[in-house]
């Protein structure tokens, strides 16, 4: 398993994220998004209206690179940032399989290579910065 059943867990409750792509120039992007873990594929997939005709999509295309950025403050006292920055190899799927996103049509779909959490798990769970195994099924 690539994430933690707290990570998990705070996907599944988050759906605002932001993903940060970079232009053919290398100037970067970033931009709010629809957020959706994957469990079949463990991946995180990302939709939304028209994306196929978005820069974002003609970026990840060119070159396969993408970090999305799921955070929010918790509602308890002193306020405590959450945060998933989840960085790896992204495709732009026009006609996604197994896709995870509730809006239909094209995704960006992010493979996880480097997961970076705080905030989330207790100390004795949390596995903070890690780099995750390229599974053989990314190849």
């Amino acid at each position: 398993m690539l994430f933690t059943d707290g990570e998990l867990a705070y996907l599944a409750a988050q759906r605002l994220g932001r993903l940060a792509t970079a232009h053919s120039d290398g100037t970067l992007q970033v931009n709010p998004v629809s957020c959706y873990y994957n469990p079949v594929l463990e991946t995180i997939d990302i939709g939304g209206h028209n994306m196929a005709n978005s820069q974002k999509f003609r970026n990840v295309r060119q070159n396969g690179k993408a970090a999305v950025v799921i955070d929010d403050i918790a509602s308890v006292q002193p306020l405590q940032l959450r945060c998933v920055e989840i960085r790896g190899h992204a495709e732009a799927l026009i006609v996604p399989a197994k896709s995870a996103s509730r809006v239909p049509g094209a995704i960006i779909r992010i493979h996880p290579r480097r997961i970076i959490s705080w905030g989330i798990d207790p100390p004795h769970l949390s596995l903070g910065r890690r780099n995750v195994a390229e599974k053989p099924s990314d190849r």
